[in-house]
């Protein structure tokens, strides 16, 4: 199944999807409880962004597919499957350029923000630009597409898509010529903070404003952090509102 038009489109939408990601500390309506993720050896930090979560699909044949996160949006060659704003324009010129796979689907997850894209967008900027941001590659194979819906959607929820480590992400963009959302270093998995004030603090510490601005009327504030390993078997991800919020909910107990 190397081309397209051999591949169900449901099929695909569905093994292309980015899967749920935890956050740091366990969320229950709203409020974060005591018990946080475990990292062991080096955990990479990165900026999350607050924008539109956006994938391209590219195929060994190099067609392409643009998708939002939940469905697909754009065809190469101006064929239109549901057409977005701004996640299609955005993507649209760069797609055709993105290294394709020599089998099954590649899938490079993109945020694009600002304009309007989110409540958050003000952060970013004060003139309705829109930026992206690579933050994550994944290989599928062939076989998979095969599968009922129900199955493929088991596979990607119990981490069936092949991710880039750390490395090969950095490799990957460099190869592409795309910008990764920013990385702020890496630590060591006993230094991060599992309580959830030390992990508050950790977050203005280490963000203290965001670092993909588009221009100088952007607002600033960052959404927060997500955390991986540098073989990405291990992920979640720390908002700053999250915290802020079971820290007031705490304080009126």
């Amino acid at each position: 199944m190397n081309n397209l038009d051999a591949i169900g489109l449901d099929a695909l939408n569905s093994a292309t999807k980015y899967p749920s990601i935890p956050t740091f500390h366990e969320i229950d309506r709203g409020t974060l409880l005591d018990n946080a993720v475990a990292f062991s050896g080096d955990v990479v930090l990165t900026e999350k962004v607050d924008g539109t979560n956006a994938r391209v699909v590219v195929l060994p044949d190099g067609d392409f597919v643009i998708g939002g996160r939940e469905d697909l949006l754009h065809a190469r060659g101006d064929r239109v499957i549901d057409p977005k704003a701004t996640i299609v324009p955005a993507l649209r010129s760069l797609a055709g350029h993105l290294t394709a796979p020599s089998a099954g689907v590649r899938v490079y997850f993109f945020e694009v923000y600002g304009a309007k894209l989110t409540k958050a967008s003000k952060e970013y900027t004060g003139s309705r630009a829109v930026g992206f941001r690579l933050f994550d590659v994944a290989s599928v194979d062939a076989s998979v597409l095969e599968r009922t819906p129900a199955a493929i959607s088991s596979w990607r929820e119990h981490g069936g898509q092949q991710f880039l480590a750390e490395d090969e992400l950095v490799l990957a963009a460099a190869e592409n010529s795309v910008e990764l959302t920013p990385r702020l270093g890496r630590v060591a998995a006993d230094q991060l903070p599992t309580d959830l004030a030390g992990m508050q603090h950790f977050l203005a510490t280490q963000l203290p404003s965001t670092r993909v601005a588009l221009d100088d009327g952007a607002g600033g504030s960052p959404e927060g952090l997500v955390l991986r390993t540098t073989d990405r078997s291990v992920i979640a991800k720390a908002r700053v509102e999250d915290y802020a919020r079971t820290m007031r909910r705490l304080a009126t107990r």
